[in-house]
């Protein structure tokens, strides 16, 4: 059965209060966090008690959107790397080249053929910078690389003023000095693996990889052209090594950053009423009947989509996962999964 638009709108709620109305200046976080969450919730039952057949989906993204600025405002990184900018770079700078690609970031010359180039896995020496007019008569930035004799000319397209902000990278290149900060402060501590996404050090990934384990850090090299760090570690209970791809710690956006994906301190301890069985089935990526949301959670990370379905027995929750995999909840706790 189709509703006529002014149907439809006549059993919508009112209008929630504004953003900038709900949140004041004098409010504390965990007030504001409190509103956003009923705020998304409202919204997102909006279709459930219209008269049609059909219930709005509540996203992990769109949880995370509301709250990623606040987040990122309050949050501060187990790690750093002090900020510097092209303006404050010595010649003689190492970076790596992490990808082939880079051959094509950089001006054709007599000197080489951009199709035979082969950077990867190569270092490249910066040896200054300089600038030319555009056809709009504005100048913009070129960054010189020096590499086995040749000089390699990197035009940026930005202006002095925008290479030198915070979050300014060149494509394909991770900075040498970068990597060794992060190093002097990782090598050889014991730290909490949070992620079962991590790889062999053949670079294959084991379905079934642990979390929650203590793990020592043996050493962080470049990484890829998406990820610019590849930490490597072993677990403290074999020997085998594994490694992850991470983010730089000053970059921005959520996921795949140090605190993300380790912990300083043992996981285990700040659940202590979870029971050792259930931990066992967290760690090993599993979920078993009875295990409530948080642990569900823990165990397989945060679900693609969710689905809230309320009826006369309670509240029936779906949780959606890549692969088919899905979580079916009875007011809280695991009752059906697959």
């Amino acid at each position: 059965m189709k509703m006529r638009l002014s149907e439809r709108n006549a059993v919508l709620p009112r209008a929630l209060p504004s953003v900038s109305i709900l949140f004041k200046n004098d409010m504390p976080m965990k007030c504001r966090l409190n509103i956003l969450l009923v705020a998304i919730m409202a919204l997102s039952l909006t279709g459930c008690f219209t008269g049609v057949e059909s219930t709005k989906k509540i996203t992990e993204k769109d949880v995370q959107r509301a709250f990623q600025q606040m987040e990122n405002g309050s949050r501060e990184s187990s790690i750093h790397v002090a900020a510097d900018s092209l303006s404050s770079w010595r010649e003689g700078r190492m970076f790596w080249c992490v990808d082939n690609q880079a051959r094509l970031i950089f001006k054709p010359s007599i000197d080489y053929d951009l199709d035979t180039l082969a950077l990867e896995g190569k270092k490249l020496q910066y040896s200054g910078s300089g600038t030319h007019k555009q056809l709009d008569n504005s100048e913009v930035v070129d960054i010189y690389f020096d590499f086995e004799g040749l000089r390699l000319v990197y035009p940026t397209g930005k202006t002095f003023a925008e290479v030198n902000r915070r979050s300014f990278s060149i494509p394909f290149l991770v900075d040498d000095e970068m990597i060794q900060s992060v190093a002097n402060q990782l090598v050889n501590k014991t730290v909490y693996i949070k992620t079962s996404i991590w790889y062999d050090i053949e670079g294959i990934y084991q379905v079934g990889n642990r979390r929650f384990i203590p793990v020592v850090i043996t050493a962080v090299k470049p990484g890829n052209k998406v990820y610019p760090l590849k930490v490597e570690f072993r677990a403290t209970d074999n020997s085998d090594e594994a490694f992850v791809w991470m983010k730089a710690p000053d970059s921005e956006g959520v996921g795949r950053d140090f605190d993300s994906l380790f912990s300083m301190t043992d996981v285990r301890k700040q659940y202590p009423d979870i029971a050792p069985a259930t931990w066992a089935n967290i760690v090993n990526g599993k979920v078993a009947e009875g295990m409530t949301k948080e642990e569900c959670r823990l165990a397989m990370g945060n679900p693609v989509n969710v689905r809230q379905l309320p009826d006369q027995s309670g509240l029936r929750e779906y949780w959606y996962y890549d692969g088919g995999r899905y979580l079916f909840f009875v007011d809280g706790l695991l009752k059906e999964f697959r």
